[in-house]
């Protein structure tokens, strides 16, 4: 990916993400393009936490959003998020949403928003890692590689990534390991938005937060016969976050079990701080053990 394909593709990024206000609850945007036509979970969330974010006073920024995907969404379709407000109170503002797509919800989640306050510190250092600058990008990894998602991780898309971890779009990776790793940024500077940063912070966190689980067992995302979808998906901001910056992901799946693993997700920003953590739940389904499709 050239810097020019980079900035074109943060640009359509930025513009789905800035959902459009058709009232005072009432939020619609349309979506990226995507592999198979269906809108990648990242960009629902980022979008779905913009528009909670629009009904709370800018003092007070995303803590944390809990959201459960319940079926696919198509990107040939508008996407509508209702707002309903729970509470705001001294401290603290909580509000839900759901996502829909022709009266039917794709995506319904809750997020709580919270004035700056002192309080106790302490946090997870951050794992040794190379310097991104060192590292190849997704496009120099996954550039040549055939296959829809490999592509458009290449080409389509408006994040900075560079693996630390082996790929596993081609093939599985031969021993699995404890933890995956990878930066990630937007190659361009963004304005000092704090609900900005941790939308593109949600969309970031759905890229490669799964892939612990097909890491443990010797699978990759061209596994034939293998179906898969996100579940649902918890987010922390714990600390300021820019990802203008680079931020340092790193993952790991505690357990899998009856058609679905949970990974969990720490970010770090450059200079060392956890800044974010996540937690994901998606279905597996393989052929080879009994599954054969991607019902919910």
């Amino acid at each position: 990916m050239t810097a020019t394909d980079s900035a074109a593709a943060l640009e359509r990024a930025l513009a789905v993400f800035d959902v459009v206000q058709v009232d005072t609850t009432t939020f619609t945007a349309v979506s990226l393009d995507h592999p198979g036509g269906r809108i990648f979970g990242g960009q629902v969330l980022a979008q779905a936490l913009i528009a909670v974010g629009r009904t709370v006073t800018p003092e007070r920024r995303p803590h944390s959003l809990h959201a459960y995907f319940l079926r696919a969404g198509t990107t040939d379709e508008p996407v509508t998020y209702e707002v309903e407000g729970l509470r705001d109170g001294g401290s603290f503002s909580a509000r839900r949403t759901h996502a829909s797509q022709g009266g039917a919800p794709i995506l319904s989640m809750t997020a709580s928003f919270q004035r700056d306050d002192p309080g106790l510190e302490h946090a997870d250092e951050m794992p040794t890692a190379p310097d991104p600058e060192t590292l190849p990008s997704f496009a120099d990894l996954y550039g040549e590689i055939e296959h829809p998602t490999a592509q458009y991780w290449s080409y389509g898309q408006p994040i900075d990534g560079r693996s630390v971890s082996p790929s596993i779009f081609g093939q599985p990776q031969e021993e699995p390991s404890p933890d995956v790793l990878s930066w990630w940024r937007v190659a361009k500077a963004l304005p000092d938005d704090p609900l900005l940063h941790a939308a593109i912070a949600a969309y970031a966190s759905d890229i490669s937060i799964l892939e612990p689980v097909m890491r443990d067992h010797g699978i990759s995302w061209s596994t034939p016969g293998m179906s898969t979808a996100s579940l649902d998906h918890a987010m922390w901001f714990h600390r300021p976050l820019r990802a203008d910056d680079w931020i340092l992901y790193q993952a790991h799946s505690p357990s899998a079990s009856g058609a679905r693993g949970l990974s969990i997700g720490k970010m770090f920003s450059h200079d060392g701080r956890l800044v974010a953590s996540v937690a994901q739940e998606g279905m597996f389904r393989a052929p080879w053990i009994g599954g054969t499709d991607d019902a919910r």
